[in-house]
C-alpha cells in the first residue's frame, strides 16, 4: 500500500521556490512584519488627545434682542456676545461666533459644528438629557406691573388677596400664581401683551411676567404710559428654573470649568455688571 504524502513548502522544487517574484514578495512581507512588531501601538491618549481650547466656536441664534441679534453688518451682537468676548479674553482663547437657528442649536453642538451655545437657553431637565450647562449667567427675575393710578404696596399673596392678576397662560407664571395666590382672581391670556393691554384698560389690578419682557413693553409701547413695575417676585427655582447658561457637550468638562472660572472673575471685578448695564436696567443674576 502506497503512502500518500502531503505537499508542503519544503516539498517544492528549489527552482519553484526561488522564482524572483515570489522571493521578493516573501522578503517584503518579512520586512513589513518586523517593523509592525517593533512599532508600539498608539496609546488611547494619543488617539484622542483632549483639545487645548485655544480656539472656541460659540453659536447663538441672533434673533432675541437684547440677548443676541444681528447688527447692521449681519454679525452677531448683544449682551451674550459681549459677555462671551469678555470670557474668552479671560480664558486666553480665540473665539469665533456662528449664527444658528434655534432648532439646530443642540444638534449642531453634538455634531461638533461649534463648541458652546450662548443663546438665552434656559437650563431645563429636558435639555440636560442631551447637553451640559455651565453655571447660570442670567437668572431673569419676574415682576408685577400695576397701574400708576392704583400702584400696589404689597405684592405678597396676602397683599393681593381679592385683586385680579393677569398672566400669560401655560407657563411658569401661571402655575406660580395659581399655587400661591389662591385668594386672588387669576385671569390667563394667550400672550403677555394681551394681559398688559387689559391692565391699561383698568380690567386688571396687576400683571405678572418676566421682568425683561415687562420692561421692554414699558419702553416701547405707547399703552405702557399707564403703568409701571411694582415689585419683583421672589425667585423660586421650582417654578422659574435655574436660569440661562452656556450649553456644552457633556464630555467637555475642562471647557465647562474654564467658562465657570472666567464668569466668576467677570462678576468679581465688575466687568459683568458693566456689560449688563448696556442692555438691562436691572440686575439679572
Amino acid at each position: 500500500m502506497k503512502t500518500r504524502w502531503r505537499r508542503s513548502l519544503f516539498a517544492r522544487a528549489p527552482a519553484d521556490l526561488l522564482r524572483p517574484s515570489r522571493l521578493w514578495a516573501a522578503l517584503l512581507f518579512g520586512v513589513f512584519l518586523i517593523f509592525a512588531l517593533a512599532s508600539p501601538p498608539a496609546s488611547a491618549a494619543e488617539e484622542s488627545a483632549p483639545p487645548d481650547w485655544k480656539e472656541i466656536r460659540i453659536a447663538s441664534e441672533g434673533a432675541r434682542p437684547p440677548y443676541n441679534y444681528l447688527d447692521n453688518n449681519n454679525e452677531l451682537a448683544g449682551f451674550e456676545i459681549d459677555l462671551a468676548r469678555d470670557l474668552c479674553a479671560r480664558m486666553k482663547a480665540n473665539c469665533s461666533f456662528v449664527a444658528q437657528d434655534w432648532d439646530g442649536l443642540i444638534p449642531g453642538l453634538l455634531e461638533h459644528q461649534y463648541d458652546a451655545i450662548m443663546a438665552a437657553m434656559e437650563i431645563t431637565d429636558e435639555a440636560r438629557e442631551k447637553i451640559a450647562f455651565a453655571k447660570p449667567y442670567i437668572r431673569m427675575p419676574s415682576a408685577f406691573m400695576a397701574s400708576r393710578e392704583n400702584m400696589i404696596e404689597d405684592a405678597s399673596p396676602a397683599g393681593l388677596a381679592g385683586k385680579s392678576i393677569g398672566v400669560e397662560s401655560g407657563g411658569a407664571h401661571q402655575a406660580y400664581v395659581e399655587d400661591l395666590y389662591k385668594q386672588s382672581e387669576i385671569h390667563s391670556y394667550a400672550t403677555l401683551e394681551e394681559a398688559i393691554l387689559d391692565l391699561a384698560e383698568g380690567r386688571l389690578d396687576v400683571v405678572i411676567g418676566d421682568k425683561d419682557a415687562l420692561a421692554d413693553f414699558l419702553k416701547t409701547r405707547r399703552e405702557a404710559q399707564c403703568c409701571a413695575l411694582a415689585a419683583d417676585v421672589p425667585r423660586d427655582p421650582a417654578y422659574f428654573g435655574d436660569g440661562i447658561g452656556i450649553g456644552l457637550r457633556q464630555q467637555d468638562r475642562t471647557l465647562k470649568a474654564m467658562f465657570e472660572k472666567a464668569l466668576d472673575e467677570s462678576v468679581a471685578d465688575g466687568a459683568f455688571a458693566r456689560i449688563r448695564a448696556k442692555y438691562f436696567d436691572f440686575e439679572i443674576n
